[in-house]
């Protein structure tokens, strides 16, 4: 049987209020909870109005069932939910052909995509998702290689994100050039974000946008850079190269739902 272990008070907050919204996913999750602070008493009481089970245990217990985690996750921070079943697989994980289908394939509406090429800091993915749902992203696309891509298990992702990562619908796919490319197909604009492109003060993001950011590192790949119908660019003022990856693409995305009010 699937199971998966969610540790910390964003992951298993926003679990519970998912859980809220979608009823059928409460039978398989039970919390599991040490001393019940403040925090966590909040989070009980969502859980009973839910239906969700939960246990009080000691610390030691619950060291018990993370062990097998990451050094963060490991930090439980005396709450654990365990999901078993199907509903161990997120369902804002979701496949980029089917939302294609169901979704961007559609002719009329605004839409945004984000698209993070080699973004391997949990930390900036969980504060691009928390972005990504303040301002309306439709999708977060993230590559199989070379990025931070377990989103609903990697407790630095949830807390970054605020629990985000619980929400805003995501794709793991194995070619990001490929998804870019059937994007445009259905009437999707491409931008690029790098040092050197157009002002972002001075152009006009299409209805349905794709967002590319590339990690700190290398900026966006050669390939998925000539995908791009234009490279646009933040005006900065300060002394060092360029803002964090996250930041910029908090910016982008306000200036995308903004021109969109």
């Amino acid at each position: 049987m699937s199971e998966l272990i969610l540790t910390g008070f964003h992951a298993v907050e926003e679990r519970v209020r998912n859980a809220s919204v979608n009823k059928d996913t409460v039978s398989s999750m039970q919390i599991f909870y040490s001393k019940p602070g403040p925090r966590i008493k909040k989070i009980l009481e969502q859980a009973k109005k839910t239906g969700i089970a939960y246990s009080q245990t000691d610390d030691k217990t619950l060291d018990d069932m993370t062990k097998n985690l990451g050094n963060a996750e490991r930090d439980h921070r005396g709450i654990v939910i365990r999901i078993t079943g199907a509903e161990a697989k997120p369902d804002n994980i979701v496949d980029f052909d089917n939302w294609l289908n169901d979704v961007g394939s559609k002719a009329e509406g605004r839409c945004t995509v984000v698209v993070l090429d080699s973004v391997t800091d949990p930390h900036n993915v969980g504060a691009i998702l928390r972005s990504a749902d303040q301002f309306g992203a439709s999708l977060v696309i993230m590559p199989e290689r070379h990025s931070s891509n377990k989103i609903n298990d990697n407790d630095v992702i949830q807390r970054s994100s605020a629990g985000a990562a619980s929400w805003v619908t995501c794709s793991v796919v194995t070619n990001l050039v490929r998804c870019v490319e059937k994007l445009k197909s259905n009437g999707f604009w491409v931008y690029g974000a790098d040092a050197g492109g157009t002002s972002v003060q001075e152009g006009k993001f299409a209805d349905r946008t794709v967002l590319v950011m590339g990690s700190e590192g290398t900026g966006i790949s050669r390939l998925l850079k000539e995908q791009c119908d234009s490279i646009v660019s933040i005006p900065t003022c300060g002394k060092i190269d360029s803002l964090n990856v996250s930041v910029a693409t908090g910016i982008l995305l306000y200036e995308i739902y903004r021109q969109a009010l």
